[in-house]
C-alpha cells in the first residue's frame, strides 16, 4: 500500500476520514487535507484510471489489519488425515478398536484414510477387501460418510472418510 509522497497519481478520489466523499482532488492539496487532520493518506484503490486514496491513522490501520488476520487464523480450524490399517484377517475385537478410534477422529472433524495392504496370494481376494471396507464404513456410518469409495493401488486398496456435515 502507498503512503503519503509515495503515492504518484497527480489526481485523486479521497475519501476523509469520517466515509465522506471530498471529490476529486490534486496529490498536493489531498497531501495538505491529510496533514491538517494529523493523518496519513493512504491509496486503496491502485486504480489508474480512477485512484482512491483515504485519509486514516495508518499505523492503526496497519495494527488493526494484523490482529483481524491473527483472529482468523486463532478461529481456523484444520483438518488432519488420519490413517486406520486393516487387513482381511484383522479379528472382530482389533476391529472395534479401530472402528472406535476412526468414528472419535470423525466426531472431532479430522477425515479418516482406510487402507488394507494385500500381500502374497490375498491379491486373488481383492472383493474381501472390498466387503472389509464396506462393512468398516457401514460401522461408522452415522459420523461420516465415505469422500472416496475403495480403490485398488497397486496392493493397496484405500478408502477415504470424511465427517458428516452438523448444522
Amino acid at each position: 500500500m502507498l503512503v503519503n509522497e509515495a503515492i504518484t497519481y497527480h489526481k485523486l478520489r479521497v475519501i476523509g476520514q469520517d466515509g465522506e466523499q471530498l471529490g476529486e482532488l490534486s496529490l498536493s492539496s489531498a497531501l495538505a487535507k491529510a496533514e491538517e487532520a494529523d493523518l496519513d493518506l493512504v491509496l486503496v484503490a491502485d486504480n489508474p484510471t480512477n485512484p482512491v486514496a483515504k485519509i486514516m491513522d495508518f499505523g492503526k490501520y496497519l495494527f488493526e489489519q494484523k490482529k483481524y488476520k491473527k483472529e482468523a487464523k486463532k478461529n481456523q480450524k484444520v483438518q488432519e488425515l488420519k490413517e486406520v490399517q486393516l487387513k482381511l484377517t484383522t479379528d472382530e475385537h482389533d476391529l472395534s478398536f479401530k472402528r472406535r478410534n476412526a468414528c472419535k477422529w470423525l466426531d472431532d472433524g479430522n477425515k479418516v484414510k482406510v487402507a488394507i495392504r494385500f500381500r502374497g496370494r490375498e491379491m486373488t481376494y481383492i472383493d474381501q477387501g472390498i466387503e472389509v471396507m464396506r462393512k468398516f464404513s457401514e460401522s461408522c456410518a452415522d459420523s461420516c460418510v465415505i469422500e472416496k469409495a475403495p480403490k485398488l493401488e497397486g496392493r493397496n486398496m484405500y478408502m477415504f472418510l470424511a465427517p458428516k456435515k452438523t448444522k
